[in-house]
């Protein structure tokens, strides 16, 4: 099947989270983000979100670069020529180095006009097969420790699967050795968002007595060789977040025993193709993924959904519900989590309706590019 997109829109949304979120590299409150539409010559819509934040906290890429790298180079190269499947967009945007989130907001967009257009949910040419997914919830830093542990009563009653902590140094063994004496059943893991050298070895040792899940990126997010050391120090396995933004580099942190679990992140990774190809090598390699979250709206969390459903995708990501972060999102159905669990939607595309007049709401600007005359 053939997509001839007629032209792409992009927007730039803001939205106030319900609280602050806190992590070792800052806090948010306002979520800026860039909501990417490919509309085909029969007017059918495909969307795609970019996860980007608007300071370059969590990687070099912000709302303003991710505007611009789609404005100047990657919108105009997916308008250029007809597309035979959404993978063909890799290829296509090979020549302009990294970017990652504002490529795979594009390429989202296509696969969801491309599964529309084909009349199935988007999970299924992904090859997803789960009807529900299991997903945790993630916390940040509280102001208090009795802060953090009613706010993990509060998700443990909802259901979620699992509970990740953000740490930091200073707020790290002794809290959990909180949660831990108050929760003592509850999975449980830690993500340090690369705030630690190897020199802090021996506090990162003393989390091993928790029992956690696992250590998330607790090193620098562009190293391989360093974790390689560290693993083998500690009992809790290491799992790659921010170090790992491609398929070569998830192929290197496995042969060099970096990590023992991998958090696989659309957006990260530069879109689902390339999600997908680092699930079935580290299916091949025994190694368990989950996917991780990005304060992301609806369609971002709708992705999210549908490549969870591949098989190797083990361990409860963050997907939480829809009002865990919002008052009102801009999908119909928001994303609900009922007792740790999400459905999978079976409409076509990524199962969710956008709702226009929220997204009206929360636009500051938005962009539209036409196909041009000769593609």
């Amino acid at each position: 099947m053939t997509i001839e997109m007629e032209y792409v829109i992009l927007r730039h949304l803001q939205m106030e989270l319900k609280a602050p979120f806190t992590t070792s590299f800052g806090t948010f409150q306002t979520k800026e983000f860039i909501l990417v539409e490919a509309v085909d010559r029969d007017g059918v819509s495909g969307w795609g979100e970019s996860v980007a934040f608007s300071a370059p906290w969590y990687s070099e890429e912000t709302v303003k670069t991710n505007w611009h790298m789609l404005e100047e180079f990657l919108v105009p190269l997916a308008l250029a020529e007809p597309i035979n499947h959404p993978s063909e967009l890799s290829k296509r945007f090979a020549a302009i180095r990294q970017n990652h989130m504002a490529k795979a907001a594009l390429e989202g967009a296509v696969w969801d006009l491309y599964a529309k257009r084909s009349g199935v949910p988007l999970h299924q040419p992904l090859g997803g097969m789960k009807k529900e997914i299991e997903v945790g919830v993630s916390i940040g830093i509280q102001p208090t420790v009795d802060d953090l542990l009613r706010a993990i009563e509060r998700y443990v009653a909802q259901g979620y699967r699992r509970i990740k902590v953000k740490i930091k140094p200073g707020w790290d063994v002794d809290v959990i050795r909180e949660v831990r004496h108050a929760f003592p059943d509850v999975p449980l893991m830690a993500d340090a968002n690369s705030a630690y050298t190897l020199a802090d070895r021996e506090r990162l040792k003393a989390l091993d007595e928790f029992g956690l899940m696992m250590i998330e990126q607790p090193l620098a997010a562009d190293d391989l060789v360093d974790h390689a050391r560290l693993q083998p120090l500690l009992e809790t396995p290491i799992c790659l977040d921010e170090s790992i933004r491609s398929y070569d580099d998830a192929r290197k942190a496995l042969d060099l025993g970096s990590c023992r679990i991998i958090n696989i992140k659309i957006g990260r990774v530069g879109g689902l193709w390339e999600a997908k190809r680092i699930h079935d090598l580290c299916a091949e390699c025994g190694v368990p993924v989950w996917c991780g979250g990005m304060l992301e709206a609806g369609v971002g969390r709708a992705h999210n959904i549908a490549i969870t459903t591949l098989e190797n995708f083990t361990l409860p990501g963050d997907t939480a519900a829809s009002s865990y972060y919002w008052e009102r999102d801009i999908i119909v159905p928001e994303v609900e989590v009922h007792r740790g669990l999400i459905r999978v939607p079976d409409a076509p595309g990524i199962g969710y309706e956008v709702d226009r007049r929220q997204v009206e709401r929360y636009t500051q600007f938005a962009k539209v590019f036409h196909r041009p005359p000769t593609a």
